[in-house]
């Protein structure tokens, strides 16, 4: 199981903290520390740059980066949900084509926990660019 809290520092920063014992800062007014919604894009897109590097490296390819960006639209109503978010991952070093839009496409279909969860209720697209 993994467990996770936050501890109210001062005016809207808390010090979270999950099961790995690793702190993070998090500010609900974003002066100090990301904020909960943005922590969602970035788990996001670590989850999915975890995925692709892992199955391009199972797959000996020769990549050099790998960076995964989020832009998040938000409901201009509470709760103010993602409504759409759209991915952009970068590849760079001498890769296949084939091999990067099928570690893509199984991380978005098959492997990444957190698109699984998002997924439910808001619409993911991506797109690849090579460097």
């Amino acid at each position: 199981m993994v467990e996770a809290k936050v501890m109210w520092t001062d005016d809207q920063r808390f010090l979270g903290q999950a099961s790995s014992s690793h702190a993070i800062v998090v500010d609900g007014a974003s002066k100090t520390g990301s904020g909960p919604m943005e922590l969602v894009l970035i788990g996001l897109c670590a989850c999915t740059a975890y995925d692709v590097v892992s199955i391009l490296g199972k797959k000996r390819e020769p990549f050099t980066s790998v960076e995964v960006q989020a832009q998040g639209e938000r409901s201009a109503t509470p709760p103010t949900v993602y409504t759409e978010i759209r991915l952009v991952y970068r590849v760079g070093g001498n890769v296949s084509h084939k091999a990067v839009e099928d570690a893509v496409r199984l991380s978005e279909e098959k492997y990444c926990s957190v698109a699984a969860m998002l997924q439910k209720t808001v619409k993911i697209t991506y797109t690849i660019e090579y460097l």
